[in-house]
C-alpha cells in the first residue's frame, strides 16, 4: 500500500492546501490549534510532526515552542515536503522537513518532547508499529497526538457519509485532477478504527501509560493523546 500512497499524494501534492481547504472548509485549522493544545507542547520543547505533507502542522507547534523549541516535520513522499521550507520562511517560523518513514523514523530514543501525526496514520501499512516507532522517539512523560477523522453517527453522520461519497470525489477530482484519490480518502476513513477501536491499537502498540480520544465536529475527527511510557 505505501507504493500506491506515495503515487498518488506525490500527484496531488501542488493542489493539496487548496483542496483541503475548499474541502474542509476550513474546520482543519481548528482542529489542528486543538491537537497542539491537548499535546501540552510548550516553549523551548522538540517536537516531531510524521505524515507532516506541507507542512501546516508543524508551522502550528512551531509558533507554540518558539524560537528555544525545534520542530521536525517528516514525510514518506517528498513532493508533499516541497513546499514546506517556503511556506515555513515566508511565516518566520524555521522547521527542519525531512523524507522518512513514519514506521522507520531515523532518530533516537526518547529524543522528542512531542510527536504527532495528522491524517496520517490510516495511510501506513501497520499503524501499531507506527504508533510503536512514535512513542520510541519520545521521552518517558511526552506525549504522542494522532489528529484523525472519525466516524460520526445519527443525522451529521450520514450527512457526512454523502459528503464524503459523492461531494469531495466530486470536487476533489475537478481540482486535482484525481478524482481516484478523493475517492480513496474518504472510504480509508470509513474504513479505519475510530475511538474505542482506535485506543485499542495504542494499547497493542505497548508505549503508552495512559492514552485518551476527543472527538472534534460531532465526531467528524479525533484527536488521540497518548502518554509515553
Amino acid at each position: 500500500m505505501s507504493t500506491e500512497v506515495r503515487q498518488m499524494f506525490s500527484s496531488i501534492a501542488t493542489k493539496y492546501d487548496v483542496t483541503n481547504e475548499v474541502l474542509s472548509f476550513g474546520i482543519h485549522r481548528l482542529w489542528r490549534r486543538t491537537a497542539v493544545r491537548l499535546s501540552q507542547a510548550k516553549p523551548g520543547d522538540s517536537v516531531l510532526d510524521c505524515a507532516s505533507g506541507t507542512g501546516d502542522l508543524a508551522l502550528a507547534f512551531k509558533r507554540k515552542v518558539g524560537a528555544t523549541g525545534h520542530v521536525i516535520g517528516t514525510d514518506f513522499c517528498a513532493e508533499m515536503l516541497e513546499s514546506g521550507p517556503a511556506k515555513a520562511a515566508k511565516a518566520g517560523l524555521p522547521v527542519d522537513f525531512q523524507v522518512a518513514d513514519a514506521m522507520d523514523l531515523p532518530f533516537e530514543d526518547n529524543r522528542f518532547d512531542v510527536a504527532s501525526i495528522a491524517f496520517g496514520i490510516r495511510n501506513v501499512d501497520d499503524p501499531v508499529k507506527c504508533l510503536k516507532e512514535m512513542g520510541r522517539v519520545v521521552k518517558p512523560g511526552g506525549r504522542v497526538v494522532v489528529l484523525e477523522f472519525g466516524q460520526p453517527t445519527g443525522a451529521f453522520g450520514a450527512l457526512f457519509r454523502f459528503y464524503s461519497k459523492t461531494v469531495m470525489p466530486t470536487v476533489g477530482g475537478l481540482l486535482t485532477g484525481n478524482r481516484a484519490a478523493y475517492e480513496y480518502l474518504p472510504r480509508t476513513s470509513a474504513a479505519f478504527p475510530a475511538g474505542e477501536r482506535f485506543l485499542s491499537l495504542m494499547d497493542q502498540s505497548g508505549a503508552y501509560a495512559e492514552r485518551s480520544a476527543h472527538p472534534l465536529t460531532f465526531g467528524t475527527a479525533n484527536v488521540y493523546v497518548g502518554l509515553v511510557r
